[in-house]
């Protein structure tokens, strides 16, 4: 009893202390898909990445925390609120079930007018409520596309970022649903 309480609050008392959604815990082993979970040796960094955006990434992300491929199947489950937005360049997407689609968001050249218009974006999409769980994703573990747009919501305010590393390429790998999400025109 003791060790499941302990187990208990050291993965939802952060969370909660933060005012972040917690993870749904999932039984152990988890399953990897697509190299999500590949570790390049890429340090994190607070700098967005210009183009080439095809890369390695890092496998944290400073000031956002990073969920693998059944974890946000659990949450989006279990949570209404959750917001994804994917932010791959494309002329036609097929994502996540409920995402958001910003193509461009992701960039490595905001400047203040692409930031106003990203902000302005994210308090549609949420309401105004800053304290939104958003998950940001784009194809693979080496696209740099959603952690730039990760970096960009913190920046704007937002305080519950989450990075789905494994984007729309381990969505695929685990053989889950796909839909046609909304664009989002910003």
């Amino acid at each position: 009893m003791h060790r499941i309480l302990l187990v208990f609050l050291s993965c939802f008392v952060p969370a909660v202390a933060f005012g972040q959604v917690p993870f749904p815990q999932l039984p152990q082993p988890v399953t990897m898909y697509s190299f999500e979970d590949k570790d390049w040796t890429i340090e994190p960094t607070t700098t967005v990445k210009k183009a080439p955006y095809h890369a390695p990434t890092p496998t944290t992300i400073p000031g956002a925390r990073v969920i693998k491929t059944m974890e946000l199947k659990a949450l989006l489950e279990s949570n209404k609120e959750i917001v994804v937005i994917d932010v791959l360049g494309s002329k036609e997407r097929k994502s996540i079930p409920g995402a958001f689609w910003m193509p461009g968001a992701g960039d490595g050249q905001f400047y203040g007018a692409e930031k106003s218009r990203f902000a302005a974006a994210l308090d549609k999409i949420t309401e105004g409520d800053k304290n939104r769980p958003l998950v940001f994703l784009c194809w693979n573990s080496e696209c740099w596309l959603s952690y730039n747009a990760s970096l960009h919501a913190i920046e704007a305010g937002y305080k519950d970022i989450i990075w789905y590393r494994g984007g729309t390429e381990a969505w695929t790998g685990a053989n889950l649903d796909w839909k046609r999400p909304e664009r989002i025109n910003w």
